[in-house]
């Protein structure tokens, strides 16, 4: 049998990979910060949360009970992650004429349904940051009456130098205080603070502001690095197992999350930090603040000039699982269709091995040092590429099945179908309605899943009152040979001869 306890996790707090083992054993809490939700998530966002979902996923499966947190932030995020200026949401509800709450429920609707057509399973918890406001006020009471923050005007500041005395702010990301102070901006407020490096816990509202709440210190709203402290200690635990999120992250938003956390509690808030590295377009980080990034729905529909077809989104998961999640991986129209390729030869063999004939009584392929390997892949830091590597290492061997140059036992191509069949649908997520490919008697392609997918999208566009969007899909759909129609509430489709 493979050796299921042989877990490593790369440590972003040390540097190394370690040994995991969890504070409570059999049970793993893990928490990753989520998205801001004011326009649609870009596909750079869902590279982090399907690396993520390859986590849960693998915990899971080496049947650990995983509580998994992922928060919502839907309040307190202000433009370019700084301490001043409009909040991101109530700027996009002015934009669109809307009130703040209907951008949240807009964009939280559009995440959730991007996730679901990538096949992640939904976390255990998803709590949002307008939701904990009044943990939120009482871990800033807290810190203020240790002595480690104070008010000022009607915000308050983490005292970054005061907590530096005792501890290490920039453990995390090995930074220096003075560094950090030799570098600091000046910014519109920055008189209210001490020093130039302490960051918000809390932020006395302009009346121009929409987002506030009432506080000790007057009508205000969150700082943005709270309400991720707030919401795992309440749902995890002074100290839990996993942190994640996205390299940009790590500083100062992770960073300041130890000092809140460290200081509220006196507790290390976390074990394992895990960061997933950015995916590139153009060789430049995706971001939507930019303008260079690349829908989901985009890829599904190939609208998109760096795009010369549609791609499925199995195709995409399997291509962003292609690369470690600590590496940056460059998207591209090429390397999608090399994704294509590559999975559509997956699937094949996978299919065909309950289709060989088996009469042999040997089978010339290890299967136990072939599970091991997976496992092995996958318990050296969800090493997703080495894993692929390897099933691919039995899809070479099916073939030569095929072909007549290897042998395999019937019992044998059950239990090579059932690992494969785990570790690519369980463990790495791929869809398995996704993946079935049929051929119509003309030989043209045709992926119905993803025909339905499009159509469901398409729906809720129109129900958004996304015209643009909907009316792209119905053309994509149609240059591609299939025609849809709407009658009475519902739209069916068909494909051109």
């Amino acid at each position: 049998m493979p050796n299921y306890q042989n877990l490593k996790i790369y440590n972003s707090l040390t540097g190394n990979k370690e040994k995991f083992e969890s504070i409570t054993p059999g049970n793993i809490g893990m928490y990753v910060c989520g998205p801001t939700v004011y326009n649609k998530v870009h596909l750079g966002n869902c590279r982090t949360f399907i690396s993520f979902d390859l986590v849960f996923r693998y915990l899971k499966y080496l049947d650990y009970k995983v509580r998994y947190v992922r928060n919502i932030t839907d309040a307190g995020h202000l433009e370019n992650d700084a301490e001043e200026g409009e909040d991101r949401i109530a700027k996009k509800a002015r934009l669109e004429s809307l009130e703040p709450m209907e951008i949240v429920q807009k964009y939280t609707v559009d995440f959730h349904q991007i996730l679901a057509t990538f096949n992640n399973h939904p976390p255990s918890i998803e709590p949002t940051a307008t939701g904990h406001i009044i943990e939120q006020i009482e871990i800033v009471k807290s810190i203020i009456d240790k002595g480690l923050a104070y008010e000022s005007n009607g915000s308050v500041y983490f005292d970054v130098l005061k907590y530096n005395e005792t501890e290490k702010y920039g453990i995390l990301s090995g930074r220096k205080v003075e560094e950090l102070i030799a570098n600091t901006r000046d910014l519109t407020g920055q008189s209210e603070k001490k020093n130039p490096q302490d960051f918000a816990l809390w932020k006395k509202a302009e009346p121009q502001h929409i987002m506030r709440w009432p506080s000790p210190w007057g009508i205000g709203f969150p700082g943005w690095h709270l309400e991720c402290t707030a919401m795992s200690t309440k749902y995890l635990g002074d100290r839990f197992d996993i942190h994640g999120g996205g390299m940009d992250l790590k500083f100062p938003h992770h960073e300041c999350e130890i000092a809140q956390g460290k200081a509220s509690t006196g507790e290390e808030p976390v074990n394992f930090w895990m960061h997933a590295n950015m995916l590139t377009l153009n060789g430049k980080k995706m971001a939507k603040s930019t303008g260079n990034n690349i829908l989901p729905e985009e890829i599904f529909t190939g609208n998109n000039p760096n795009l010369s077809k549609a791609y499925s989104p199995a195709v995409a998961r399997f291509f962003i699982l292609q690369a470690h999640y600590r590496s940056v991986l460059d998207f591209s129209d090429e390397a999608l269709q090399a994704a294509e390729k590559g999975f559509q030869r997956l699937m094949d063999a996978l299919k065909s091995l309950s289709d060989l004939t088996h009469s042999t009584t040997t089978t010339s392929f290890d299967l136990d040092l072939f599970e091991q390997r997976c496992f092995d892949a996958m318990n050296d830091d969800f090493n997703s590429p080495i894993l692929i590597a390897h099933l691919f290492d039995a899809v070479k061997f099916i073939n030569s099945v095929k072909a007549g140059k290897a042998t395999l036992r019937q019992d044998d191509a059950q239990r090579l179908e059932a690992i494969m069949s785990d570790f690519i649908f369980e463990v790495m997520g791929i869809h398995k309605h996704q993946s079935d490919i049929e051929q119509s008697p003309s030989g043209e392609t045709k992926v119905s899943e993803l025909v339905e997918m499009l159509i469901d999208l398409r729906n809720k566009a129109r129900a958004n009152k996304d015209f643009k969007t909907s009316d792209e899909i119905r053309d994509q759909l149609l240059a591609m040979g299939i025609e849809l129609k709407d009658a009475k509430g519902k739209t069916e489709y068909s494909i051109k001869s």
